[in-house]
């Protein structure tokens, strides 16, 4: 079994804070920030029970598994993706300008899963379909003074999906930060885990987003302050399972 002695305070005595770093993009699209890891993710040694050791490896098959515009199975994802994101709209080719009206970079969304792989298709439309209001939200730009230059939706879904990668530790055998442990606890208790606290990261993205007043070119000091809102919540001593987070709330406004 998984123990990890944490002496963090507790949800209700939890008060968010936002963290701001500096912004920086890389060619046409934004670049994943991986901040450093902070005392908060202090390297841990665990020992994975088999089924905890399974659930690991399954998510990590997903991680690992390249986005491929040529399979049937793929584009049809694709296909459900926009059909979510944009109801009762035809879709007139996989290739078209219309991708650039949910974020993506030019006409073919393909190019942009390169980064994230074919795990940040899954969870774009795992969010849209579990939530599609809040999706809607985000998606429409629908809350709050927004900036003039916005961040382009689908690419920060992609960037969000990298950067939880990176601060779970989930390429490793095992995570060796707090954060990864608490939430392979998570994960063996819902195989879906990873996919909810997606939708999480992406509201609490679009809250830092807009308490930070950002604009285009704050993008990934937004990614940076998110990473560290959710680390933060992730070490709260009654957290076990995802819709314990303080921030799972923002999903049902």
């Amino acid at each position: 079994m998984l123990f990890v002695d944490l002496k963090i305070r507790s949800v209700h005595e939890f008060h968010t804070e936002v963290v701001v770093g500096s912004a920086a993009w890389i060619g046409r699209g934004l670049s994943c920030v991986c901040a450093q890891r902070a005392s908060t993710n202090d390297r841990v040694s665990i020992t994975l029970t088999p089924f905890e050791e399974r659930r690991l490896q399954r998510l990590q098959r997903r991680i690992e598994a390249s986005f491929d515009g040529t399979r049937p199975d793929h584009q049809e994802a694709l296909k459900d993706l926009w059909h979510a994101a944009f109801p009762g709209r035809e879709l007139h080719s996989l290739i078209s300008e219309q991708w650039k009206e949910m974020g993506w970079q030019g006409r073919d969304p393909s190019t942009d899963f390169r980064g994230g792989g074919l795990i940040s298709l899954e969870n774009l439309l795992f969010f849209a379909k579990t939530y599609p209001k809040p999706f809607q939200r985000l998606l429409q730009k629908q809350q709050g003074d927004r900036s003039m230059w916005e961040y382009p939706f689908a690419i920060a879904g992609v960037n969000i999906t990298f950067m939880l990668i990176q601060m779970l530790d989930l390429r490793s055998a095992k995570p060796s930060t707090i954060a990864g442990v608490v939430f392979l606890k998570m994960l063996a208790g819902d195989e879906w885990a990873f996919d909810f606290l997606y939708c999480i990261a992406f509201e609490v993205m679009d809250a830092q987003w807009l308490a930070m007043r950002a604009s285009y070119m704050d993008f990934n000091a937004v990614l940076k302050s998110t990473r560290a809102q959710l680390e933060k919540e992730l070490l709260i001593e009654e957290i076990s399972r995802v819709e314990d987070l303080p921030a799972y709330g923002l999903l049902c406004q």
